[in-house]
């Protein structure tokens, strides 16, 4: 039974919090300027299968203990298929709607997390004033959002099945989470749990992506290895490394609600390098977004 205790979050992990939402919000921007000649489910399992290779090397050089029999393979293959699915998720789901709609659904897996905890875990107990908070963010992203819903184009069947694998994209990406939590990969080091699914990711989506015939090099430019460079060293592997790390130190679910932001960096590097337009409705969801993580966070004793 684990009996470790997380930390509430201090200036230390709010610091790293917002740098690791930033670059995840830049991701979206990558993937988009890369999707016209690199798909995105071969962009998502080529960094992966990148970045998998650059922890084993790091798990090489600096020796960090590893073995397949201290009772984290199982859980490990679980936590990489659930990746791997949630990215497939995405990648299939940006066919049918929008990026905003995809962004907005895929972004309930907080609350998916917080509830699986707060049932399953004494110590991530949530508040009713940190309940309010969730619900708070979750209005602000909805808000955030929702002048690009009115503009929209899809036919809605389409938009349906679209917003419905977002949805499934953000209950897996908290039960991944949740798998983590609830098994040896909790105290297992950040370099596995990542291992592991990096790995599932990059076998899943490299067949997907073959399957579909996306395995094309040809008009591969600076900008397109640039990009893929940017999305397995930064995000894959250093994001993602960063993450584990403060998973095994804090409170999930408290961390869990900061991924909020994500979306609001997104429209942002969206407005920089896509030149995408944005209104006071941005400027108000992301006050309640703001408002709900000091609420999320704030813990009376």
């Amino acid at each position: 039974m684990m009996t470790s205790t997380r930390k509430n979050l201090d200036g230390l992990a709010v610091a790293i919090m917002i740098v690791l939402c930033i670059c995840w919000g830049l991701q979206q921007v990558a993937i988009k300027l890369a999707a016209p000649i690199l798909s995105s489910s071969m962009q998502l399992g080529l960094r992966s299968a990148i970045a998998a290779m650059l922890v084993m090397l790091l798990i090489g050089v600096r020796r960090i203990p590893f073995s397949l029999r201290d009772g984290s393979l199982l859980p490990g293959i679980a936590a990489g298929v659930l990746f791997a699915v949630e990215f497939m998720c995405i990648s299939i789901g940006l066919n049918y709607t929008s990026a905003s709609h995809m962004s907005v659904f895929l972004y309930t897996a907080p609350i998916f997390t917080v509830m699986g905890l707060h049932w399953l875990i004494p110590a991530e107990r949530m508040q009713t004033s940190q309940w309010q908070g969730i619900i708070s963010a979750f209005i602000g992203v909805a808000i955030a959002f929702s002048a690009a819903f009115q503009t929209n184009a899809h036919d809605l069947g389409d938009m349906l099945i679209g917003d419905a694998l977002g949805i499934l994209g953000g209950i897996l990406w908290a039960a991944t989470t949740v798998v983590i939590r609830r098994s040896k990969l909790s105290e297992a080091q950040p370099t596995t749990t990542l291992l592991y699914q990096l790995t599932g990711a990059a076998v899943l989506l490299l067949l997907f992506s073959a399957a579909k015939g996306d395995f094309q090099l040809h008009a591969w430019d600076a900008h397109i290895w640039i990009n893929l460079l940017f999305q397995s060293v930064v995000i894959a592997f250093i994001s993602y490394l960063t993450w584990f790390w403060l998973l095994r130190r804090y409170l999930a679910s408290r961390l869990s609600v900061f991924s909020f932001l994500t979306p609001l960096f997104g429209v942002a590097a969206g407005v920089v390098f896509l030149h995408d337009p944005i209104s006071p409705r941005f400027v108000m969801g992301a006050t309640l977004v703001l408002t709900g993580i000091v609420l999320v966070n704030f813990r009376r004793n």
